[in-house]
């Protein structure tokens, strides 16, 4: 379980307890009874920040989403300039969490949107915020690869490809406590990511790099 900012108030250990019990548990087999045990609060305390159990889902998605540059991007990238190494070197972060817990560990927001089967629509939307955010930093990086990518490549969805890569991966190691089938999905990927850069190479171009779709907020 990655890091967290200090739950030095009550809310933020009830979020951080929360965190860890919703990844190891689940988040329908984690009772209040369990989070108060575990954050050594009282019921007085979780209702007066979280009027339901939804509503700490709420946010300890939101901390995760607010926390991926520190609890994942920098661990990941640290050493790592180049922007196609920096997508290989973040899969490799969650091999070491596959490999260090002998095949058990499981993606939180991918687990969490698969055990929401028909998530109230804030539950969705906080979970797709997590998954935009990760997939927002892959194609960060696949812009800054410039020309080294073929310039009709659709940015955006080879982001959205990555992640499907790594949540399938990291599905299928857990399911068959065999680290192999994460890493032959990686392999694949890294396969075609050779293809595309030959591609680019085979047809030099004098345009500018592509650059990255503004956002909304860019927009306004």
């Amino acid at each position: 379980m990655p890091d967290t900012a200090p739950a030095s108030s009550t809310r933020n250990r009830l979020i951080v307890t929360a965190m860890k019990l919703f990844w190891e548990k689940g988040y329908g087999s984690t009772s209040v009874a369990d989070l108060l045990q575990a954050a050594g609060a009282n019921s007085g305390s979780l209702y007066h920040f979280f009027p339901g159990k939804q509503d700490l889902l709420l946010a300890v998605l939101e901390a995760y989403r607010r926390g991926i540059d520190g609890m994942l991007l920098a661990p990941a990238w640290k050493g790592f300039d180049d922007p196609i190494a920096r997508v290989f070197a973040l899969l490799a972060r969650y091999r070491e969490g596959i490999v260090q817990t002998e095949c058990v560990y499981a993606c939180p927001i991918g687990s969490l949107a698969l055990e929401i089967h028909e998530p109230d629509p804030p539950v969705r939307r906080a979970l797709a915020a997590n998954f935009k955010a990760w997939t927002d930093a892959v194609e960060v990086c696949l812009v800054a690869a410039g020309l080294r990518l073929p310039r009709s490549l659709d940015r955006r969805e080879l982001a959205r490809f990555v992640l499907t890569t790594m949540e399938g991966g990291v599905m299928q190691a857990r399911t068959h406590r065999d680290v192999t089938y994460f890493d032959s999905s990686v392999r694949q990927l890294r396969i075609y990511f050779d293809h595309l850069e030959r591609e680019a190479a085979q047809k030099p171009s004098s345009a500018k790099p592509p650059r990255k779709r503004p956002t909304s907020r860019e927009a306004k």
